[in-house]
């Protein structure tokens, strides 16, 4: 039973202890008075008859008329008139009075007995006859039931309104405990919660102090977690000069986002180099030279800021050299990119941060899903060195064999896709999500899109994705995708992943079909978790709406590919969510790679602080999950567990 329901139940017992004490105490005090008005009443009615009856002793029919009249005027039980000579009765009234309405068990309960008196009738100076009378103590009865019902009443009525008033006090006095409750559950969802107000009461007040604390303990704990991991992945990824990645992370990117045929895009590589930096360090100095290079990169971000392709993919490989990673980007666009950079690093002539003109040069190859990065960076530094070679240095674009995407019409993507979203021609294809510890045991499959050609071949998502991106129709296929694991999820009894599109989450529209569909399905919540890329997070405060929203419906919200955007985890502690999924850049050949290791260590501690599950995306090898198991990450997801393939 809840302290609300007991400290409730012990206000209504007490009333009724009161009532009870309070009604013995008040019954006996009535009793006693009501006898001794019973023996009073009864003695002056047997004085008064006495008196009446002296003068008229030896007339019977008065006799027998004054005891009749004095009988029917009180209550009564008895009056007798009784000759004292020969203890004869003269005269005699009885009669058993109506009980009023008064219960039977109530008269037993009460007990009071009928109260007499006696008088002496004289004729002369000798005594002729005693007068005996009786009162009934009906009417005192009736007195006492009245008195009663009318305390209980009264009772029921405070105790109505104590109860009321308890009631709205005790929770009003209890609503810090209803919060400690929800502090602790939102601790068990990654979430930390104050009660800003204190409660008044002292002892309550003491309660909640303590449970801030804590909360506030672990909070700061969980932050310099974060940070001591953020401060590791800017000095392992990070150019301390211009603020881009480095090499390191160039390369980790490149093998993830070129050699992996299940989520690579064809795209771009775009290398530049500033020409001649050996003579601008001789001739300007070191600080106006690294001046040079920040503004290269600073103009790097901001042309590149165009092409959302691009993002976070701007590294400073080495020295003069920099890099542009453009998954999903055409021809068309990679060619208005390099133009686009050409006229932005000739302002730096213009403005005097070099007397050199042009800057830097440019060389541009394209890459497929599957190509080698040794062989797409060579192309990329021929197509550099051919730039530089031109009799006016600028940009050069060299394409390897048949590109995909130069091959791909428009035209025809957009026919093709528009029919199969239209007949939901898209296929549903599951990888297992597995315990690290335990291979064998699922703990859900990921849910991944295909779309076959017309040869009956299944396209991986890469392939087609970007122009889904291009026509807007990302949300179409996020809503045919939920539509589909809906209805899948009630043919088993497994647990699913699907991932939700920028698009979708910008687009109120599509979110609110979102829930709506949800809204259906709300017994299949714990089997569902939506995930996010997090290079597709949306602001804090959409992000914070979402999973409130999704929490409601009973579904869970979980990240992928994290680990690039490290310094936001403090953000996501309050969120609850379900899992975050590590990058598979940061997990290829970890074993062998030590820095690799000693960042998903720090991961992995500032993600256990507030029990949130890890998850390694793309483990390939048995030595990537020995390292993960040591670590403690609980699962895995790879080519080495099962790739993905239809519903068996």
């Amino acid at each position: 039973m809840s302290l609300f329901k007991q400290l409730l139940l012990a206000i209504c017992l007490f009333l009724v202890v009161a009532f009870s004490g309070s009604f013995v105490v008040s019954l006996e005090s009535s009793r006693s008075q009501y006898v001794n008005q019973l023996r009073s009443h009864a003695q002056d009615a047997a004085t008064a008859l006495a008196l009446s009856l002296t003068p008229n002793i030896d007339d019977p029919a008065m006799v027998e008329l004054m005891v009749s009249s004095i009988f029917d005027s009180g209550y009564y039980s008895s009056i007798k008139v009784i000759d004292l000579s020969s203890n004869a009765v003269l005269v005699e009234r009885h009669a058993e009075p109506d009980s009023g309405g008064v219960p039977g068990w109530f008269i037993r309960m009460i007990g009071l007995e009928a109260a007499g008196g006696d008088a002496i009738v004289s004729r002369g100076w000798q005594q002729a006859a005693r007068v005996e009378v009786i009162s009934h103590p009906m009417f005192a009865l009736g007195k006492l039931w009245q008195s009663t019902l009318g305390s209980l009443g009264w009772l029921l009525l405070c105790g109505a309104a104590s109860a009321v008033l308890g009631a709205l006090l005790l929770r009003r006095q209890l609503r810090p405990l209803d919060y400690m409750v929800a502090q602790s559950h939102a601790i068990a969802r990654r979430e930390f919660l104050s009660l800003p107000e204190l409660p008044r009461t002292p002892e309550l007040r003491r309660v909640v102090q303590a449970m801030n604390q804590m909360v506030e303990k672990l909070k700061a704990l969980f932050h310099e977690q974060a940070e001591r991991s953020e401060k590791l992945r800017v000095e392992s990824y990070q150019d301390s000069l211009t603020g881009l990645a480095n090499r390191r992370y160039f390369e980790m990117q490149l093998t993830a986002r070129v050699s992996n045929l299940e989520e690579a895009r064809a795209g771009y590589l775009l290398l530049l180099r500033v020409r001649d930096l050996a003579g601008l360090n001789a001739r300007l100095g070191g600080q106006r030279t690294d001046q040079l290079l920040q503004a290269v990169g600073q103009q790097l971000r901001r042309t590149c800021a165009n092409f959302p392709e691009t993002t976070n993919l701007i590294t400073r490989s080495r020295g003069g050299e920099f890099a542009v990673l453009a998954p999903g980007m055409v021809h068309e666009e990679a060619v208005q990119l390099a133009q686009a950079l050409e006229v932005t690093l000739q302002s730096l002539h213009e403005t005097g941060a070099s007397d050199i003109s042009p800057v830097a040069c440019i060389g541009m190859a394209p890459f497929s899903p599957g190509d080698a990065p040794a062989a797409l960076l060579k192309l990329a530094d021929e197509a550099l060195a051919r730039a530089e070679s031109q009799p006016e240095p600028g940009w050069v674009c060299l394409e390897q064999g048949i590109a995909a995407q130069a091959a791909d019409s428009h035209h025809q993507w957009h026919t093709r896709l528009d029919q199969a979203l239209t007949k939901g021609q898209f296929q549903l294809f599951f990888q297992p999500v597995v315990e690290s510890a335990e291979p064998q045991r699922v703990l859900h499959y990921k849910v991944i899109s295909r779309l076959q050609d017309e040869h009956g071949v299944a396209l991986a998502a890469g392939r087609f994705l970007p122009w889904l991106e291009r026509f807007g129709w990302s949300t179409r296929l996020d809503l045919l995708m939920l539509e589909h694991v809906l209805k899948h999820l009630g043919s088993h009894g497994e647990s699913l992943a699907l991932n939700l599109s920028a698009a979708t989450l910008a687009d109120a529209r599509s979110l609110q079909r979102v829930y709506e569909l949800l809204g259906q399905h709300r017994a299949l919540g714990p089997r569902l978790t939506l995930e996010i890329g997090e290079e597709q997070l949306p602001d804090q405060a959409v992000l914070e709406q979402l999973t409130r929203h999704l929490r409601e419906l009973g579904f869970n919200l979980a990240l992928q590919r994290f680990g690039g955007r490290f310094s936001m985890i403090g953000n996501l502690a309050h969120l609850g969510l379900a899992y975050l999924k590590i990058d598979g850049s940061y997990i290829r050949n970890i074993d062998h790679e030590q820095h690799k290791r000693l960042f998903i260590e720090a991961i992995q501690r500032a993600a256990h602080s507030i029990d949130l599950p890890l998850i390694a995306e793309r483990v390939e090898t048995e030595g990537e999950l020995k390292v993960l198991r040591e670590m403690g990450v609980q699962g895995i997801q790879g080519q080495l567990v099962g790739e993905p393939a239809p519903w068996r």
